[in-house]
């Protein structure tokens, strides 16, 4: 066993990949960019290196300053873990050729997979059953438009060299095929530096089970069971579990032999993950799932695996890595018990799920709790930590949340609670979403499929401030200021005007104006309000953390200008990043929801929309564009009756 690893990554899975290569004795060394200084990664290795700016491309996307780093520490051995070099093949050449050993597949497997296209093709020969589609080299709009036609609407593009719902588009409509195509080419580009698509039949009620694969130099392939991803926003994973639900022995022995032939067919060594596609209409049936992809390296969502089989799958890694064989035989790896997985966004769902980026002056994960009760047996992979900063130019996943039990109801009960206990402000997170999603009756009784959260999208989204918690905070706010107790006209509080039913001998009732998220609440203060009140407070204004959701309430108004409403037809940016898209111009009518302008930022594109019927009043940038946050990038404007 090499004596050092160098993992070529930073935030959560560069911490999870230490945590494992510390138990095991090795010295663990990290990289980092000048925006990740004061990384959580950073401070957990045993040393690091600088690499480059804040842009990934001149740091964690640098291949010869991750070597140079790897040589300067005499690390023996790199770790990619997922994203940015994880699944380069020329990486993988060059880290060999260096004498440094790779913890990940062979460069030949890494493309053989690496291009879905190709790997659709590979995966026909070896017997695997593929989604009909079209994966030709013609990638002209008149042959990608033929071909979309002939498979039928609604289908789905997918840029080839993609993953993680990156250049991915549905098209329910011949009319939309071509901006969708333009849309996932850009993003192609962008993520990949490769705009080549597929088109696929998309299905109408489709699951995603992935089987968790592992190979190694003496010939031995395993697979480690099944997961189910199909809770997704945006092609994006949510929350993921296993084992699948709804899924019989049969149609298990089918999938995950599949998926053993799909990483014998590469030569396939270390950790990997075959994607699936389930037409779940009439349940999981064996004859209904089809290969969609296969990812060469370790996934987001491998926690869920470790808890049911009791494996370390990054222990796994380093040992293949090193020549070992896999530690068990197909036979005797066990599946127990129910696992889930909730990823931690540092976005904004009711503002559309922006990322939302900003220093972490209050982060609080179960397990790190001390003021009430809190989930036991949760384990919380975190990339960040109090004070610690979500930067602009990375993902913004912050933390995955784990919790292993004997059923899934049980389980998807001690995620919610899990959820429900996140603390975080001022940074928006979707802990509030996750709550509400676990515990959705369609979710609970595992109706899920890859639409459920757009179908459930209105009942997900209400997030509401509970009676009981505004009286506290208005209590709090009050007594921050020097006037709960106290409603005579000598308080600092104390007009006559404020009590209402007055009566001699009997506590008068209170009425106060408090602003919800900027929102103006008149209400009534009573005698008695919430207990264990989770709150921060300061400068007259405080913020309640419930059932996941941080609500600032304060006893002002907000200042002018300040809240991000688009009331007004100004489209502003969310967050820095680049103009990749102008759908409409200066002078051009709209109507309400419709793209005006398009902006990438954190590794994905981000519409901003039509507030309202109008028209574009103001255009104020241009395609190629870097803006700031809070720039006005256009304006519309309502327009007159009768026009």
């Amino acid at each position: 066993m090499f004596k050092s690893v160098l993992v070529a990554n930073r935030g959560e899975i560069a911490c999870r990949v230490f945590r494992t290569a510390r138990r095991m004795g090795l010295r663990t060394i990290a990289v980092y960019s000048e925006a990740d200084a004061q990384a959580l990664h950073v401070r957990e290795a045993d040393e690091a290196v600088l690499i480059g700016p804040a842009a990934a491309r001149e740091s964690y996307l640098d291949a010869a300053k991750v070597l140079a780093a790897a040589k300067a520490t005499g690390a023996e051995a790199i770790h990619p873990g997922y994203g940015f070099l994880s699944e380069n093949a020329d990486f993988a050449e060059a880290v060999a050729a260096a004498g440094i050993i790779w913890i990940g597949p062979k460069p030949s497997s890494i493309r053989a997979m690496g291009l879905k296209d190709a790997a659709k093709k590979l995966m026909i020969e070896a017997g695997v059953p593929v989604t009909p589609g079209y994966q030709g080299e013609d990638q002209s709009l008149e042959t990608l438009t033929a071909e979309a036609g002939r498979i039928g609407f609604p289908v789905l593009i997918k840029a080839v060299a993609g993953g993680g719902g990156k250049g991915m588009r549905k098209v329910d409509r011949a009319e939309d095929f071509a901006e969708g195509l333009a849309s996932a080419q850009r993003e192609g580009q962008s993520s990949f530096g490769d705009p080549r698509v597929l088109i696929e039949s998309y299905i109408t009620r489709p699951r995603h089970i992935e089987v968790q694969v592992f190979g190694d130099s003496h010939g031995n392939v395993v697979h480690l069971h099944e997961r189910d991803c199909s809770l997704q926003r945006r092609h994006q994973k949510v929350i993921e579990e296993a084992p699948a639900p709804g899924m019989d022995q049969a149609t298990r022995d089918a999938v995950t032999a599949a998926a053993v032939r799909a990483a014998k067919a590469v030569d396939y060594q270390g950790a990997g993950t075959i994607e699936f596609i389930a037409d779940a209409s009439d349940g999981l049936k064996a004859d209904r799932i089809w290969f969609m992809e296969m990812n060469t390296r370790l996934q987001v969502e491998h926690p869920v695996t470790e808890s049911i089989t009791g494996v370390d799958l990054v222990e796994w890694q380093l040992r293949v890595a090193a020549g070992q064989p896999i530690p068990l035989a197909q036979a005797d790896i066990p599946m127990k018990g129910w696992a889930m997985e909730a990823r931690l966004y540092a976005e904004d769902p009711a503002n559309g799920f922006l990322p939302s980026i900003g220093r972490l002056d209050h982060f609080v994960m179960p397990g790190n709790r001390h003021r009430y009760p809190t989930p036991q047996g949760v384990r919380v992979d975190a990339g960040v930590a109090q004070r610690g900063e979500v930067s602009q130019f990375y993902d913004p996943m912050i933390a995955k949340l784990i919790v292993h039990e004997d059923s899934r109801e049980a389980a998807a009960a001690a995620l919610a609670e899990a959820c429900g206990a996140v603390e975080v402000s001022p940074v928006k997170t979707n802990a509030g979403f996750l709550v509400r999603c676990l515990e959705h009756p369609r979710f609970v009784a595992g109706d899920v499929d890859t639409g459920f959260i757009a179908a459930e999208e209105d009942d997900l989204l209400r997030f509401e401030i509970s009676p009981g918690a505004l009286q506290g905070a208005a209590r709090i706010l009050r007594a921050d200021e020097g006037g709960v107790v106290d409603p005579s006209p000598f308080s600092p509080w104390g007009v006559w005007s404020e009590i209402l039913g007055f009566r001699a001998n009997a506590q008068p009732a209170l009425r106060q104006t408090v602003f919800v998220d900027g929102e103006r609440r008149s209400l009534v203060i009573e005698d008695t309000y919430a207990s264990h009140m989770h709150t921060d407070v300061s400068g007259g204004a405080l913020t309640y953390f419930e059932d996941g959701n941080a609500f600032r309430v304060s006893s002002r108004a907000p200042a002018a200008g300040t809240g991000g409403s688009a009331s007004d037809g100004g489209l502003r940016a969310p967050m820095p990043g680049k103009i990749v898209a102008a759908p409409a111009k200066a002078g051009d009518k709209v109507a309400k929801g419709q793209p005006v302008v398009v902006l990438e930022a954190m590794k994905m594109e981000h519409a901003l929309t039509a507030p309202f019927d109008g028209v574009v009043a103001e255009f104020n940038v241009a395609v190629g564009d870097q803006v700031v946050d809070g720039a006005v990038l256009a304006v519309v404007k309502a327009e007159a009756a009768g026009e």
